[in-house]
């Protein structure tokens, strides 16, 4: 989708973000890419992914991510603890003599293997989760997939952005504001910030606007299940110069089409239109 006169990245990339989950991240970004001429829609919602809930796409190929993790070579390991004193995410425990090291912990950092002075730790490769590639309809689909008990997907949100992309890129971000979610934000050139009109929607919109300021990039919100009541996100939103894209009032058509994994752009002439309009705003915005 082209709008005259307006100069674009070659290769726009919008990422959705909630602070929280339920807000209708993924609802917004699958019709948006839906709503596009051509799009590459990505699912960086690694720890539970269901953008192919809606796409329902042709899988064409898949690849899979590996990570490191250290290893003990007891024969080496004299008993110092400077790695077990030292390691963050307290991955590694000393018991007696024996050193002990928790992969379902460990970060893959390196630095315990940086640091032992007898070298006795090494790392081995380890598989972290998946990245799918598949097609729907004029819409390219990534999804990228954690193995349960993983402790950190960062290597399969990287796999998945170094991909070959081109033109309009929809990311669907995880939601919260961890490091999945800043690994995400690092590509955007613009986040469209989702949220719900509660309480807690604008307590968890004001930490992930919080956070997509700090790193420099052009935000705005869209406000989902409007209703004739008191908006906290909107009075949120107002009140910090968080600029309001749109409103997308609570629609029990929608919610359905929602609940049964269709997408509302494919379904009926009125959502499309209503998505098209909002992708044409957004991409002035970039």
């Amino acid at each position: 989708m082209s709008i005259p006169g307006i100069i674009m990245p070659a290769e726009p990339t919008i990422v959705i973000l909630s602070g929280k989950g339920g807000t209708g991240k993924t609802l917004v970004s699958v019709n948006l890419a839906a709503a596009a001429d051509q799009a590459t829609y990505l699912d960086a919602d690694v720890e539970e992914p269901n953008g192919q809930l809606f796409f329902k796409p042709t899988i064409l190929g898949q690849q899979m991510v590996y990570t490191t993790k250290p290893v003990v070579d007891p024969t080496l390991c004299d008993g110092c603890r400077r790695c077990v004193d030292l390691c963050a995410f307290n991955a590694l425990a000393m018991i007696g003599k024996e050193l002990l090291v928790f992969e379902e912990v460990c970060h893959s950092c390196g630095l315990c293997t940086a640091i032992c002075p007898k070298h006795a730790l090494h790392e081995e490769k380890r598989p972290l989760g998946l990245v799918k590639q598949g097609k729907s309809d004029q819409v390219r689909f990534l999804s990228g997939e954690m193995r349960i008990g993983e402790s950190s997907a960062v290597p399969i949100i990287k796999a998945m952005v170094h991909q070959h992309l081109d033109g309009l890129i929809i990311i669907d971000g995880p939601p919260g504001s961890g490091c999945l979610v800043q690994e995400t934000i690092k590509i955007a050139d613009f986040c469209l910030l989702v949220a719900e009109p509660s309480r807690f929607g604008a307590h968890n919109l004001e930490m992930v606007h919080e956070l997509v300021t700090m790193m420099g990039k052009p935000c705005a919100v869209l406000l989902n299940k409007t209703q004739e009541l008191a908006n906290p996100s909107q009075e949120y939103a107002l009140t910090n110069d968080l600029k309001i894209i749109g409103c997308l009032p609570y629609d029990q058509n929608l919610a359905r089409l929602s609940s049964e994994g269709r997408i509302a752009v494919r379904e009926d002439h009125a959502y499309r239109a209503y998505f098209a309009t909002l992708l044409a705003e957004l991409l002035q915005e970039v």
